[in-house]
């Protein structure tokens, strides 16, 4: 899978506004692995936001880990003590942490070793807390209707909540629970246009070139003005 993550550091956090949805999967996040005051490790931290907020808001201790050098660079601007390492090759000694957390990255990572080096990492008792986008969703994704691969292509990436339950287990996380959570939002044409322009998404960047390019086509001539929008999360808690 081709993701250019380097290239979008730069306006990341432009096009993934922290709003009130941002905060809501933040405090379930907080609830679900307990980090509160907890040793926190974050998987595909990006630009360092959750890391940051995790910190000020949480009082958690926090290391975090990104493949982008572009992206942990900008998180270092941050405070966030983190580096650049791959989920499948964690640079941390067993049992170092309380918790580990990862906010929209596990569909960018080789799942089976991702969690079972999450699961070394996190003492005995300790915790994962995972918030991921339901494939269920992908035929309702307001962006479907203009690039038709999406559900086939975002569909082998991320797992679904069996599947997701069942790696948890498989990783050494004995107990897991799984919750969906549905969230709302108005995104103006403008708004829009500028995530496919941008590919702000990496499924833009698994796109076949044509369909791209018709399908940008198409929503330039074919989007509102404003419209409602609605994204399924899948929020995984599990404890080892």
């Amino acid at each position: 899978m081709r993701t250019g993550f380097d290239g979008r550091a730069e306006r990341y956090e432009e096009l993934r506004p922290v709003d009130d949805n941002w905060w809501q999967i933040f405090d379930a996040l907080v609830r679900l692995g307990a980090l509160r005051g907890s040793r926190v490790l974050e998987i595909g931290c990006g630009t360092g936001r959750l890391a940051q907020a995790l910190a000020e808001r949480a009082l958690a201790r926090i290391w975090a880990v990104d493949a982008s050098e572009n992206m942990v660079a900008r998180a270092k601007t941050l405070g966030i003590n983190a580096r650049v390492a791959r989920a499948e090759a964690l640079p941390f000694k067993a049992g170092w942490f309380d918790a580990v957390v990862m906010r929209m990255s596990l569909h960018l990572v080789d799942r089976p070793r991702a969690l079972a080096n999450a699961a070394r990492v996190v003492h005995s008792g300790g915790r994962i807390a995972i918030a991921t986008e339901d494939p269920e969703s992908f035929e309702r994704v307001w962006f479907t209707q203009f690039f038709p691969s999406v559900p086939q292509i975002d569909g082998g990436r991320f797992p679904s909540r069996e599947a997701l339950t069942a790696e948890l287990s498989t990783a050494g996380f004995e107990t897991v629970e799984i919750e969906p959570l549905r969230q709302h939002r108005t995104l103006t044409r403008d708004k829009a246009l500028d995530i496919i322009r941008s590919k702000a998404f990496s499924t833009f960047d698994l796109l076949p070139g044509e369909e791209y390019s018709e399908g940008l086509a198409r929503a330039e001539a074919e989007l509102p003005a404003s419209f409602e929008s609605q994204f399924d999360w899948l929020l995984a808690r599990g404890v080892r």
